[in-house]
């Protein structure tokens, strides 16, 4: 079900929750990465900058999209978008759906580890406040890179895990129940990643999953997105208060 080909996708929550999208392309070095969608909006009368995965819908566009796999210029595409949220001080909203990243030769020539590297450190060094959701079955140490937000959310029905690739659980899948069985004993469900702290919340899903009701999946998902950034702006407001009032008492000592 985490796979089913009608779930609603990166450029269907960005068409339905952002207004105003203006995306921007390249990364200023090589090219355009498609795999990965970004710009700047407006979500629910906030501006933000969106960064996501883009698989394609059909034949066409998932070649075009190269099935959401990212090369090189895709990450380095996202580290620049978050540069410019940093530097704009706009909220970063991430839509992670993806495979992996590319293990293309070409991709590797130019850099694909140094390129995932940097986006982590870029998101690491983030001083705007990022918020993220994942919906995919796989989350891959490939594509760390881009959830390293201080809060994500997960599907009620999507399963995450963190290894080299699937073929690793092919030898279970032989036997009926194997997948199912190791993900319970990985630790890999939602459920398992909320409580031990990894995930900050679980959005539900329509009844049979979210190609059923993608109209309903969507609302689900942009009221989720809006109270966790309407709580960690709040929580980000706070904090520069008091900052702001430790620093002016520090001032009035000296002087």
């Amino acid at each position: 079900m985490a796979r089913h080909p009608d779930r609603p996708h990166s450029v269907d929550y960005i068409g339905a929750l952002v207004e105003e999208f203006t995306p921007l392309a390249g990364d200023r070095a090589f090219a355009d990465d498609r795999a990965i969608i970004g710009g700047i909006g407006r979500f629910r009368g906030r501006s933000v900058v969106v960064i996501g995965h883009e698989k394609g819908a059909d034949t066409a566009t998932r070649m075009r999209h190269n099935f959401g796999m990212a090369r090189p210029e895709g990450y380095r595409k996202a580290q620049r978008l978050m540069d410019l949220a940093d530097r704009f001080h706009l909220p970063v909203v991430t839509l992670v759906d993806t495979p992996g990243a590319y293990p293309g030769v070409d991709a590797e020539a130019r850099g694909q580890a140094e390129a995932i590297a940097r986006c982590i450190e870029t998101c690491l060094k983030l001083r705007v406040r990022s918020c993220g959701d994942h919906r995919r079955r796989r989350l891959r140490r490939r594509h760390r890179a881009r959830r390293r937000q201080p809060r994500t959310d997960a599907g009620t029905r999507r399963l995450f895990r963190d290894l080299a690739g699937g073929l690793r659980l092919d030898p279970l899948a032989q036997r009926r129940g194997g997948r199912e069985a190791a993900a319970e004993a990985l630790k890999l469900t939602a459920q398992d990643l909320l409580q031990l702290g990894i995930i900050d919340q679980i959005v539900p899903e329509p009844m049979g999953g979210a190609h059923r009701d993608k109209p309903a999946t969507i609302d689900v998902l942009g009221d989720g997105l809006e109270k966790m950034l309407i709580r960690l702006l709040t929580a980000a407001t706070s904090t520069s208060v008091r900052s702001g009032a430790r620093n002016s008492w520090r001032w009035e000592r000296r002087a």
